[in-house]
């Protein structure tokens, strides 16, 4: 009597066992596959060339005119008006840019070039 209902005990459990596993089978296989457009619409942003006359060099004409732009005082020793200074610059032009979005911006400047 002992070894029926161990054997039942046993068969139920490698039952309910494989059961399992095979619903958990049918489950991955159902997942669609990962289409590769996805993640390319992701990197595209950050891939995107800034252009220092149409978006960058507007920042610094708003924040350091009149001092670092042609006629001032600045201008000879640090010109903002070309991308080379920047460039040298780097973050340390962040003490005029309080703007975070302006800061990101400049950031990927520095780091796209």
């Amino acid at each position: 009597m002992r070894t029926r209902v161990l054997i039942f005990t046993f068969v139920l459990t490698l039952a309910c066992y494989l059961g399992l596993r095979a619903q958990l089978n049918a489950h991955t296989a159902e997942l669609p596959p990962v289409e590769t457009t996805q993640l390319e619409n992701c990197t595209a942003p950050a891939l995107a060339k800034i252009d220092f006359t149409t978006q960058i060099q507007p920042i610094f004409e708003s924040s350091c005119q009149p001092c670092h732009f042609n006629g001032g005082s600045m201008y000879q020793r640090l010109p903002f008006d070309r991308p080379e200074t920047i460039k040298s610059l780097g973050t340390k032009l962040f003490t005029r840019i309080k703007d975070e979005d302006k800061r990101r911006l400049i950031r990927e400047f520095l780091s796209n070039e």
